[in-house]
């Protein structure tokens, strides 16, 4: 049996893939660094489970994380999310999502991408943390407080520090795979 970071002990074949599979592996495309940052703003109070559970609902309610198109969400969108079950509905989570794409769109004109702008909080490389145990994972780190001001800046919402901390595990931006996971060394092959 393979040794996974503690949280990823579960019985859930989607948390043990999502664990397996994404936590932590570099991500470069505009439209999945949107994603995550609307599931990671989606999620704040929440657990990352229901977020995952979740996430098909998001895909399709949210234009497949299109910033062009979810930027073009009006009243009406807003309204029929509201209704959405399968997503979480909460107004200034939903809203959050669509001046997210607006200032991304933004950031795309001024940077050419926005991986080029996240990225650049890390200097275009992954943070390889060794720790040993669960424990000694920060909540944020000075990274993460950085990116949540200029992001705040820019009219991003729901881009505490903490969740611009879990952003960056999501990632890839940073390794948080504990030491003794199995994923640690594989993530970390990828950094150069």
């Amino acid at each position: 049996m393979k040794k996974r970071c503690p949280w990823a002990n579960s019985d859930d074949s989607l948390y043990l893939e999502y664990h397996d599979k994404e936590w932590g592996m570099p991500v470069h495309d505009d439209q999945k660094l949107f994603e995550f940052l609307v599931l990671e703003g989606a999620q704040a109070g929440l657990s990352w489970k229901t977020i995952l559970n979740k996430r098909e609902n998001y895909r399709r309610a949210f234009a497949g994380f299109n910033p062009e198109k979810v930027a073009a969400f009006d009243g009406r969108k807003i309204k029929k999310l509201l209704a959405d079950p399968g997503i979480v509905r909460n107004r200034r989570k939903i809203e959050s999502a669509i001046s997210n794409a607006k200032a991304l769109l933004t950031i795309q004109k001024e940077y050419g991408s926005f991986d080029s702008y996240i990225w650049s909080f890390v200097g275009g490389k992954p943070i390889c943390n060794e720790w040993k145990r669960p424990a000694q994972i920060p909540v944020a780190t000075p990274e993460a407080k950085r990116m949540s001001t200029d992001l705040v800046k820019r009219g991003f919402r729901f881009v505490g520090p903490t969740i611009c901390y879990a952003y960056m595990q999501a990632v890839g931006m940073v390794n948080d795979h504990v030491v003794g996971c199995y994923r640690h060394k594989e993530v970390m092959a990828l950094r150069s």
